[in-house]
């Protein structure tokens, strides 16, 4: 009975961590840590207590985010990503449910009691990731919409809104590099994230960039949109941007570009293990970028 249950056990750890898509667990976890590390190479007495609390509201954030855009989209999942949780029927929809419901409340009552920059930064990326899943708004029917959501909460809310918990309300050149940056490179994620639902999306009518442009449109501008980012910051980089060591910047970018180019050859676009490959590698380059800049910023 005692392996059972411990079996049991470890069984829904591992479906809770399938439902929590761990991709954005990881890129919440890393921008939460970063922009603490950049406001303590800014100001280093700042509380480590403040980035507990932020990390939990915001990973609760994140798991309610994702948990109910699931919930709204089990049949599609069922085509696009069958092994989710919700899809493969490992969790019920009441378990779905009950899991986002916590997750939401726990985000919102910890926050609160973190202040007042962190309550603004989760209840507005709730608000947003809310709209963008839920009936009757449900902004992820359009392609526009959708791509904007995801960068305006990855981009703009989540590095300027911890940065101003972290840093008592005061914004660095730093981190409004960081965050032109991010907002710019959310938007190859948002645009390429479709490519691997393909059939699903079409037969459930939520149009897409991949619907409207085709998929080798799609993969070009994503390439396009990264190597733009990249060479934002090599030329950052050569302005000598205070508080920023140029050196990490311009090569640690220029490694970047290249390995992305290089990555990208033969890609196969018609084979969807391939197209689901090179999106997870585009949400590595994502985290990459959240531990290099605080080096830049910290050395």
């Amino acid at each position: 009975m005692t392996q059972l249950a411990s079996h049991n056990s470890l069984s829904s750890l591992r479906s809770l961590w399938k439902f929590s898509r761990p991709h954005t667990i990881i890129g919440t976890s890393l921008s939460v840590f970063a922009l603490y590390a950049i406001a303590w190479s800014n100001n280093n007495t700042i509380n480590p207590w403040f980035l507990l609390g932020a990390w939990i509201a915001c990973l609760c954030g994140n798991v309610y985010i994702v948990g109910l855009n699931q919930l709204e989209d089990i049949q599609i999942d069922k085509i696009n990503k069958p092994s989710l949780p919700l899809a493969s029927g490992e969790f019920s929809v009441s378990t779905g449910k009950i899991i986002v419901g916590i997750a939401g409340i726990l985000g919102i009552l910890i926050a609160a009691l973190c202040g007042t920059w962190l309550l603004l930064t989760v209840g507005v990326s709730l608000s947003i990731g809310t709209a963008y899943s839920l009936p009757p708004i449900r902004l992820k029917r359009f392609p526009l919409a959708a791509a904007m959501c995801i960068f305006t909460v990855r981009g703009v809310i989540v590095n300027l809104g911890l940065f101003l918990y972290f840093n008592d309300g005061k914004i660095i050149p730093s981190v409004w590099l960081l965050t032109l940056f991010v907002l710019v490179f959310t938007v190859s994620i948002a645009i390429f994230k479709d490519v691997p639902d393909l059939e699903g999306d079409k037969q459930y009518q939520i149009s897409t960039f991949t619907l409207i442009l085709g998929k080798n449109k799609v993969f070009n501008f994503t390439l396009i949109i990264i190597s733009l980012c990249y060479l934002g910051m090599i030329v950052a980089g050569f302005l000598k941007i205070s508080g920023i060591d140029s050196k990490i910047l311009i090569l640690g970018h220029l490694g970047l570009l290249g390995l992305l180019w290089s990555r990208s050859r033969g890609v196969n676009l018609e084979e969807k293990p391939e197209i689901s490959a090179f999106y997870q590698f585009i949400w590595k380059l994502f985290f990459f970028e959240y531990l290099l800049f605080p080096l830049a910023c910290i050395f």
